[in-house]
């Protein structure tokens, strides 16, 4: 029996997952969209009639309660994650969740020991760790060509700020969280290890929302991370990894790159497949390989994934909670606790 996912919200990340599962053309690991849910029940009949689902929901809670899919990709705003991946996986269903993961670490934390007490897998959507290019960069520091590693360098900068899910608190806005989750990620997935400091300066908007952060990791061994993001200016948005021995760049959009710069400077390419569907934001075929890394962990029987481990999402968490702290956003879920 195939893996039927079930598809939470009828939202932009939503129709280009949706688009770049089902235009793949290699082995989908037998899964299936089955099914569609949204509180408006109309703009989930589109969505169904647009990508061929069979079944729709006007309804999270219905869905998370029917016999119909077995993994929820929850993509609803931020404020929503927490509230959503719990009912699901209350309700037995596997989950993977966009990223941010939630508002602050406590969520993430009270989510992963749902999903642990549960038996049922749970992952952030940090759809980076599975881009063919990141897979081809770890190759090459395991390898030892870049010598021991030294120093990370991030940028992410794309003018958002009007836009109102990234502007206004209530709606969980925060380039820390929408921007600075890709590059948190990145430092983590080079480095491994929790940082010993984070260090964090910002600009808040009429709102308390932070439009620009400059964050500055310090690691054990002298190894230092500084990831600059910025949601009022278009940056070069790369990322390189320093070591002894040279230098290794995952080229713009550093967060899905179809480009990597190998140490000896050859340039290698990782083209995406195509659709006939239009996508709304860069590179979204690669969103089909955190698909396959779930259903290939669910039919393993794993609760999290090796490449993007509950440890991972915690310690992100933490991260994003610091610099907030240091810049002055404050959620009202921050006095709250979660079982």
């Amino acid at each position: 029996m195939p893996i039927r996912w079930g598809i939470v919200t009828a939202a932009k990340i939503c129709h280009d997952f949706v688009n770049a599962f089902n235009s793949y053309p290699g082995d989908k690991g037998d899964a299936v969209i089955a099914a569609v849910a949204a509180r408006d029940k109309s703009k989930a009949t589109e969505f169904a009639k647009l990508h061929n689902i069979p079944k729709v929901f006007g309804s999270y809670k219905e869905m998370a309660e029917s016999k119909d899919i077995d993994v929820a990709y929850v993509g609803s705003l931020i404020p929503y994650h927490y509230e959503l991946a719990k009912l699901f996986l209350e309700n037995g269903k596997h989950v993977l969740c966009e990223k941010p993961f939630c508002l602050n670490s406590k969520q993430v934390v009270s989510l992963v020991n749902l999903a642990r007490k549960k038996n049922l897998f749970l992952m952030e959507a940090i759809w980076s760790r599975f881009a063919p290019s990141y897979i081809a960069l770890e190759k090459e520091i395991q390898a030892g060509k870049l010598g021991e590693l030294q120093f990370v360098e991030v940028n992410f900068g794309v003018p958002v700020s009007e836009i109102a899910r990234l502007s206004k608190k209530e709606l969980g806005g925060s380039a820390i969280l929408d921007l600075g989750v890709y590059a948190l990620q990145f430092a983590q997935y080079i480095f491994k290890d929790e940082p010993l400091k984070c260090t964090a300066i910002g600009k808040l908007n009429s709102d308390g929302v932070d439009e620009v952060d400059n964050v500055i990791l310090e690691y054990s061994g002298d190894r230092r991370a500084v990831l600059n993001i910025h949601a009022k200016a278009q940056l070069w948005n790369k990322a390189t990894v320093y070591g002894t021995a040279g230098r290794a760049t995952v080229e713009d959009p550093f967060h899905f790159p179809d480009t990597l710069i190998h140490v000896d400077g050859k340039v290698e390419k990782f083209p995406l497949h195509t659709s006939n569907i239009h996508y709304n934001f860069d590179n979204s075929a690669g969103l089909v390989y955190e698909a396959l890394e779930v259903v290939r962990c669910i039919k393993q029987g794993l609760i999290e994934s090796p490449r993007m481990p509950h440890k991972d999402s915690i310690t992100i968490a933490k991260l994003e909670d610091s610099v907030r702290q240091q810049v002055g956003v404050v959620y009202t879920v921050d006095s709250q606790e979660f079982p």
